[in-house]
C-alpha cells in the first residue's frame, strides 16, 4: 500500500510538472519497455555508482495530459538504460541523447522520450533515449521535497548521462554515428540536465568503468526545451551549471506564460551563454505553457522543431 501511495503522489506530481491533471490510474508495477524491435542496453554493467534506496519497484503509469493527450510516466528507475533508434531514410551522422523531464520525480517517457525519437529518426538523426534514475537529486521521495533546494547537482542523473555520452561515443562507427555530432535534448528538468553536461562534462562524477569513460563526455550541441532549475532567486545563474567558453553551441525554446520553470530560467541561461560567447538561439513565444512536447497544437510554438532542424543545419550538424 505505502508503494502505491507513493506511485500515487509521483502521478500528481509529474501532473503538476506538467500543467494539466487528467484521471489518474492504477499503476503497472512492471519496468517501461520500449516498442517491440527495440531493446533497452543497460549502461552500467553491474550496480550503478551511489546507489540510493527508492519507494518501490520501477513502475509504468498513465497520468496527467500532454497538449491535450494523456502521456506515460515511469517512476522508480534504479537500473538506467539507454534505447537506441535508428536514423529512417538518410543517415545524417547525427545523434541525440534524448532527457525526459518529470521534475527528477518520474520521467515523462513518450510525450518527452519516444515521441522525440519519432521525430528525430525521420529527420535521418539517431536518437539515444536515456532512461536515467529518478527519484535523482534535487528531489527526496522520503519528504517528497527539495531538501537542499532545485538547484543543486542532481548527481545520479547527471552520472548516467555522462556515462551514456560515452558509450555513444565508443560504439559511434558500430551505430553509424559521426563521433563530432553527438548531442543532447532535454525537456524541464531534462533540460537542467542537458546544461549540466554541457558545463561539468571535464570530469567523471564516478571512477571509471571501462573505455567508455576515456571518452569525452561534451556534447556537440544542446537542445533545451522549457529548462528548469537554471535560475536563482535573485535571477542569476545557478552556480552549479558554469557557463564558459567550452559550453557547446545551445538551442532553448520556452513559452512566455509557463507557470512551471518559468522564462526567467532560460533568459538567464541564454544571458550566460552570450556573456561567455556561446554560440546560443532562443526562441520564446507567448503562449505554450509548459510540457507540450512535440505534440501539434494550434499554437505557434508547435512550429519548434522545424527551428532546431534549420539550426542544426546553420552549425553543421548535418548537410544544408
Amino acid at each position: 500500500m505505502k508503494f502505491l501511495i507513493s506511485a500515487f503522489c509521483a502521478a500528481i506530481a509529474l501532473a503538476s510538472e506538467h500543467a494539466v491533471a487528467a484521471p489518474w490510474q492504477p499503476p503497472l508495477q512492471t519496468p517501461w519497455q520500449p516498442a517491440r524491435g527495440h531493446t533497452q542496453i543497460p549502461i552500467w554493467p553491474g550496480v550503478a555508482p551511489d546507489p540510493q534506496p527508492v519507494s518501490g519497484p520501477e513502475t509504468e503509469g498513465h497520468g496527467g495530459v500532454g497538449a491535450g493527450k494523456p502521456y506515460i510516466w515511469v517512476s522508480n528507475v534504479t537500473h538506467p538504460t539507454m534505447t537506441v533508434y535508428a536514423p529512417k531514410g538518410k543517415n545524417t551522422g547525427a545523434a541525440v541523447v534524448v532527457l525526459p523531464g518529470g521534475g527528477f520525480q518520474v520521467l515523462a517517457i513518450d510525450l518527452e522520450g519516444t515521441e522525440v525519437c519519432d521525430w528525430l529518426t525521420s529527420k535521418g538523426i539517431t536518437c539515444v533515449l536515456l532512461k536515467y534514475r529518478v527519484p535523482s537529486e534535487p528531489y527526496d521521495w522520503h519528504c517528497d521535497c527539495d531538501p537542499a533546494g532545485n538547484l543543486v547537482t542532481s548527481t545520479r542523473s547527471l552520472e548516467d548521462l555522462q556515462r551514456t555520452i560515452g558509450l555513444v561515443r565508443l560504439h559511434a562507427k558500430e551505430w553509424h554515428i559521426d563521433p563530432r555530432k553527438i548531442g543532447v535534448m532535454g525537456f524541464s528538468a531534462g533540460g537542467y540536465l542537458a546544461a549540466e553536461i554541457s558545463t561539468k562534462f571535464k570530469r567523471r562524477l564516478y571512477a571509471a568503468v571501462d573505455d567508455a569513460d576515456k571518452e569525452s563526455a561534451r556534447p556537440d550541441f544542446a537542445v533545451l526545451v522549457y529548462p528548469g532549475h537554471l535560475a536563482t532567486d535573485n535571477d542569476t545563474l545557478n552556480p552549479n551549471v558554469p557557463v564558459s567558453s567550452e559550453t557547446p553551441p545551445t538551442f532553448v525554446v520556452q513559452a512566455e506564460n509557463a507557470d512551471i520553470d518559468p522564462v526567467r530560467e532560460s533568459l538567464v541561461y541564454y544571458a550566460a551563454l552570450a556573456k561567455a560567447g556561446v554560440p546560443a538561439e532562443m526562441h520564446l513565444y507567448a503562449q505554450g505553457g509548459h510540457a507540450f512536447g512535440l505534440r501539434r497544437t494550434r499554437l505557434p510554438i508547435a512550429d519548434w522543431p522545424r527551428l532546431v532542424e534549420t539550426w542544426l543545419r546553420t552549425i553543421g550538424m548535418f548537410s544544408k
